[in-house]
């Protein structure tokens, strides 16, 4: 994917002209089409890196452009132009993950503003690819280095399986004595009275001609000392069974060295022992080994551990058996349980799973979800998995890799928030300046024909879209920054009254009983009353579209909703609907920004900001749902706040 290529979409060739010019003038290498049919084609043979189309086109429009461009490349990014009345194709086009919009007549600052954003996209992107690949690799070829080890240290079992074939060897001497010249240990043949008969080659050079010295000559205990210290020979003799021992011989310059020790008795033909053959085995190779193997293992330890992402091992069962220290500490102790029951908290798999399709393919694969941590907390994270095989090359578990782009997200749902609330104001504005127009008018007109009764009119619809002004104003600086609530006693029981009184001609007019219970110990509670009773009203129209969407309802659709003083120390609303319910990955999604079940008929802010006012109140919001079941919203609030906001 090139980062100079840019393809613009557009019915109008005027604009085509026009933008492609100053694209190009700015560096890009721009590839023009009049259609969404001919952009699919250009895309297919060019895969440029950013994609600049309008929403409104015949045949292929820009949202079903945007949708298959991403079904083969969801890298790409791409920026939508929009008109002034296409702000809910804008809001569809956000949800499939476009990187902003644009609108006609498309301002060059706001266009510049756009493709730096889409740049900042595609580097942090690559950055994040490429930290995960390297990380991948380092850990394969580690990986690789440990089986490597791990098979050296068969060395002393070889050495194990050698000695016990002796006795056969030691049945026929003769014929074993040009075999043993061959084998890479030191083989020596001993007498009854513990003296050596033979050796073969290598005993000769590392240890030399002991021919005629004593048995034991060569050896020493390994932890240095002689008091104690049985030979195995002279054990051999006594006991007629082989021996096995660890000890340290002397080589010829006077170095020592550990070895391993095995005696087997050689017998005449009566059954008595005439000789025992003894070999000893140089292990010293074996112990550098096994000290790299377990540097190897540290070093392994520590990448996996201190690597910035959540590291997990998951095995065919979808258990995990291993974790690194990030994952630990965001999900707890995970090992022995189900990855999704941890990172999900599902009860059942997910749909959509890469360690699923690694175990399947045998490929890594990557997609981007959220997770939910021991406490609750959410992180929107980038998922790579990587397959771990056997010796024998079979996949035995999947290696997942999660980095966490929670920050980048929050960055980009602000700006498209910020994108969204500037159209939304832009609109709001063009209708306070025509109510302003109208009174204006009217207020000229009356004074011109003297007619007090159109003066007061006129006056009093430019008060009241003064009014809206500074509504609009206020609202402007609320988003603008964050703030701090204002906290009052609030009484529950007016509070779920005023609720009510807004919520009940809705639900009645659509045919929903709404029933609302306040119990006797709801009492009061600190809160900023305003933002409280938006939340409130949110989760409940929620409520009244959801039954909406709903198939009929033997008795019809029900809405109750309940406040209670569930402690002394903490209020719950409790809002519960008879609607078509909902399934986990739904539930996963609810107050995620401009997530909406009701397709374009919603914008996705309602119970988003619903859940970021709970939060402010340090409380809660507990979702209940199943296909079927309707739902129930459980808000917990505290009875009261703390003085220091920030406490």
């Amino acid at each position: 994917m090139d980062n100079g290529k840019l393809l613009l979409v557009d019915d109008e060739e005027g604009i085509r002209t026009v933008l492609g010019i100053a694209l190009a003038d700015v560096g890009y290498e721009v590839s023009c089409a009049g259609s969404g049919e001919e952009a699919l084609a250009i895309f297919a043979e060019q895969n440029p890196a950013i994609v600049l189309t309008d929403i409104k086109m015949p045949g292929i429009d820009g949202i079903e452009l945007l949708m298959r461009i991403k079904a083969v490349s969801p890298d790409t990014e791409v920026i939508m132009i929009t008109g002034h009345g296409d702000m809910e194709l804008a809001i569809e086009s956000i949800k499939h993950d476009a990187t902003d919009f644009v609108t006609k007549p498309v301002n060059p600052d706001i266009l510049d503003i756009a493709l730096k954003r889409a740049h900042e996209r595609l580097d942090m992107r690559r950055q994040i690819r490429r930290h995960t690949e390297n990380l991948e690799s380092q850990v394969q070829e580690q990986a690789a280095r440990l089986v490597k080890l791990e098979r050296l240290t068969a060395v002393d079992q070889t050495v194990a399986g050698i000695s016990s074939a002796m006795s056969n060897i030691a049945s026929d001497l003769v014929s074993g004595i040009p075999l043993l010249e061959e084998m890479p240990c030191f083989v020596a043949i001993h007498t009854h009275d513990g003296r050596i008969v033979a050796i073969n080659q290598l005993y000769r050079e590392r240890l030399g001609d002991r021919v005629g010295q004593e048995s034991c000559s060569v050896y020493q205990r390994e932890d240095g000392g002689v008091d104690g210290f049985v030979c195995p020979v002279a054990q051999t003799f006594q006991t007629g069974a082989g021996q096995r021992l660890k000890a340290s011989i002397t080589y010829q310059n006077g170095d020592q060295f550990p070895v391993v020790v095995h005696t087997a008795p050689i017998r005449n033909s009566q059954g008595e022992i005439e000789l025992v053959m003894e070999i000893a085995a140089d292990v010293s190779g074996i112990r550098k080994l096994q000290q790299a193997l377990e540097t190897t293992r540290q070093r392994y330890r520590q990448l996996f551990n201190e690597a910035p992402c959540y590291i997990a091992v998951i095995d065919q069962n979808f258990q995990v058996t291993d974790t690194n220290r990030e994952y630990s500490a965001f999900f707890g102790d995970a090992r022995g349980r189900s990855c999704y029951r941890v990172c999900k908290q599902r009860d059942a798999r997910c749909t959509e799973c890469p360690v699923t399709n690694t175990f399947a393919d045998g490929a890594g694969h990557q997609m981007e979800t959220i997770l939910t941590g021991a406490n609750g907390e959410r992180r929107s994270v980038l998922v790579r998995t990587t397959p771990l095989r056997d010796a024998a090359g079979e996949i035995s578990q999947v290696m997942e890799m999660a980095t966490d782009i929670t920050e980048l997200r929050l960055l980009q749902d602000n700006l498209s928030a910020l994108g969204l609330m500037v159209g939304s104001v832009s609109h709001g504005v063009k209708g306070i300046l025509t109510g302003l127009d109208a009174g204006l008018y009217l207020l000229e007109t009356g004074r011109e024909k003297g007619l007090a009764d159109r003066m007061d009119r006129g006056l009093e619809k430019m008060r009241t879209m003064t009014d809206r002004i500074r509504k609009v104003v206020l609202d402007l600086l609320y988003c603008a920054k964050e703030r701090e609530p204002h906290f009052s006693t609030v009484d529950i029981a007016a509070l779920v009254e005023d609720v009510h009184s807004v919520i009940g001609p809705k639900a009645s007019g659509h045919g929903i009983l709404l029933q609302w219970e306040v119990a006797p110990d709801a009492g009061l509670l600190e809160a900023e009353e305003g933002t409280l009773h938006t939340a409130l009203v949110a989760i409940l129209e929620n409520a009244v579209d959801a039954c909406l969407l709903g198939k009929h309802q033997t008795g019809g659709h029900r809405i109750i909703f309940r406040a209670s003083g569930k402690t002394s120390e903490e209020v719950m609303f409790e809002i519960s609907d008879n609607g078509p319910g909902m399934d986990a990955d739904s539930r996963e999604k609810l107050f995620d920004l401009f997530y909406s079940s009701k397709g374009s008929q919603g914008t996705g802010l309602g119970l988003f900001l619903a859940h970021k006012a709970i939060s402010q109140h340090r409380g809660t919001i507990d979702v209940t749902s199943e296909p079927g079941q309707g739902t129930t919203f459980k808000v917990r609030l505290p009875r009261s706040q703390p003085t220091d906001p920030e406490g």
